[in-house]
């Protein structure tokens, strides 16, 4: 990789910012930052997005005491992307999910202490740890999560909670919604594993009757509301809910695909039983983020979904010559 530094000082560090979210950040910070560095053990991201880009990647585990106390040399803002994701994934093995967002954000919190961050951006979860409460989603809900994954997001921001009140450090959770876009090669998300499928032509599986509904946010708009969190005032260890703050159900997607697919082939689809701990509705209220962060997305669904399907052909384009 090449590595260009604009300053010897490494002003951020991004954990997990070769993956999907965090390599949509790098791009968006880029311009202004003095100094960006990587933390990304490549299990889902890519060392080749982040080439020709002024960051420095470390291959390390979150987990990690070692890795994690050398990355946060020198670093002033943390973005912690890193992460065990999926419901499904936690459910099949809690210990492994515990063990990534709870062992290792705590390790994250400690070694920002140690080394005087002056602000530590953690990357949470909304419905997951409402669990199934009607929504709109909002930050006075009391925590009922349903799976693995929201219980150890939950601890995160526990987490983030107690390092504001006992050491001082200052914690922004941000709750992300169903985030979209381009680089999402390998996130377990319907957008995405849909698009994978429509472009091998494999048959879409819906898990439940498809009325189930979320909040489908582009990486755009909250890439802007991370780099909005690094300066704004804020009520430090307290959650923020970032998404659309419009509900959308899994049928309706299906046709906003079909309709951004065109002229290729639609693939079929099948409809198999729900599957536990995901919720049945969720989309979220961002008037918090509205009031801290200035947060207003743009909530073109369809024409983000067609810009982000074009990436994708884009990339099969690529793979193919």
């Amino acid at each position: 990789m090449n590595i260009q530094r604009k300053n010897s000082e490494k002003q951020y560090l991004i954990t997990g910012g070769a993956g999907f979210i965090g390599v949509n950040l790098v791009r968006a910070l880029t311009p202004s930052a003095r100094g960006i560095r990587v933390l990304d053990n490549l299990s889902a991201g890519r060392r080749e997005d982040l080439e020709n880009l002024p960051v420095e990647l470390m291959v390390g585990d979150i987990r990690h005491y070692q890795a994690v106390d050398a990355a946060m040399e020198g670093v002033k803002v943390v973005v912690h992307l890193a992460a065990h994701t999926g419901v499904v994934q936690s459910v099949e093995d809690p210990s492994l999910d515990m063990s990534i967002n709870v062992a290792g954000t705590l390790n994250l919190l400690q070694a920002a202490v140690r080394h005087g961050v002056e602000r530590f951006i953690f990357a949470s979860t909304g419905g997951a740890i409402v669990g199934a409460a009607t929504p709109p989603v909002h930050e006075a809900m009391p925590p009922c999560p349903l799976s693995p994954y929201g219980a150890g997001k939950l601890a995160g921001e526990g987490y983030c909670s107690a390092f504001w009140g006992s050491y001082g450090l200052k914690t922004v959770a941000l709750r992300f919604s169903n985030v979209y876009g381009p680089y999402s090669y390998h996130k377990g998300s319907v957008v995405a594993k849909f698009f994978r499928q429509i472009l091998a032509q494999e048959q879409l599986t819906v898990f439940g009757d498809g009325k189930q509904t979320r909040d489908f946010v582009y990486v755009e708009d909250l890439c802007d509301a991370i780099l909005n969190a690094v300066d704004a005032d804020v009520p430090f260890g307290q959650p923020i809910q970032l998404g659309s703050g419009q509900e959308t159900s899994i049928n309706h997607l299906l046709v906003m695909l079909r309709t951004a697919v065109r002229p290729r082939d639609f693939p079929r689809v099948r409809y198999a039983p729900a599957r536990s701990g995901e919720v049945r509705r969720n989309f979220v209220s961002i008037a918090r983020a509205g009031k801290y962060l200035n947060f207003s997305p743009r909530n073109d669904l369809s024409r983000n979904l067609t810009q982000t399907w074009e990436w994708f052909q884009a990339q099969e384009l690529a793979l193919a010559s």
